[in-house]
């Protein structure tokens, strides 16, 4: 068994868990959707996605391993000014980019945020792939159903406000293949109990998000 297939069998319950949350359930069975509720999700989501490079830029500069190092390096090209589309997005469904850019986000996603700083600078600077395999997972399984569940609730026109969610679904897709390639040349069972364990983490505090925002319109909570 190859690590990348280990980390899903080692993951499968925070998976579940994750997935089994009433708003992401709500959304993937195209349930009643909002655009409150979509601009609160893309506010949350422009305030982790705002500081995916610094995260990836503080992991390449505490870590000795090269091969880890480029392929930071390859993400950090690739990652650069995300935030950007998801203000756009906002602007598109007639919120206020300006208010979200100056504003700060909610409890979960500040902790989640916060943790992920921690965890390169106490744990390991590897940690930092547990929270790649949930984020760019999730993206690839859910970015496009969800694009599609809001724009039919909505009733767009069009994929404007869509870009973040449309683009991630393909974009993550090269991204996981990237990642499970990189994963699998580590052996060394430390470094593959870190990536394991901050998965595990990190589905819990990304579905915090969603448990917040479910929250919101008044879906009940999971626990996690």
């Amino acid at each position: 068994m190859s690590f990348y297939d280990q980390l899903l069998s080692e993951t499968r319950m925070a998976r579940e868990t994750f997935l089994a949350i009433p708003l992401v359930q709500s959304t993937i069975n195209s349930g009643p959707v909002t655009r409150e509720l979509y601009a609160g999700f893309l506010t949350e989501a422009y305030h982790h996605v705002s500081h995916t490079f610094p995260l990836l830029a503080l992991a390449a500069s505490r870590t000795r391993d090269e091969r880890y190092q480029d392929a930071l390096f390859e993400y950090m090209k690739e990652e650069r000014g995300h935030e950007k589309w998801i203000l756009d997005d906002i602007r598109a469904i007639g919120g206020d980019a300006d208010a979200v850019r100056a504003g700060a986000p909610g409890e979960a996603c500040r902790i989640m945020v916060g943790y992920s700083y921690y965890a390169i600078e106490h744990v390991s600077p590897y940690a930092l792939l547990g929270s790649v395999h949930v984020l760019e997972g999730m993206s690839v399984m859910l970015a496009h159903r969800v694009a599609d569940t809001v724009k039919n609730a909505l009733g767009s026109p069009d994929d404007k406000g869509y870009s973040y969610l449309r683009s991630h679904g393909a974009l993550d897709v090269a991204h996981v293949d990237f990642f499970k390639s990189l994963i699998d040349g580590y052996d060394a069972p430390v470094v593959q109990r870190i990536i394991i364990e901050q998965s595990r983490i990190f589905y819990r505090l990304y579905g915090a998000i969603f448990r917040d925002l479910g929250a919101r319109i008044g879906l009940n909570h999971a626990t996690a």
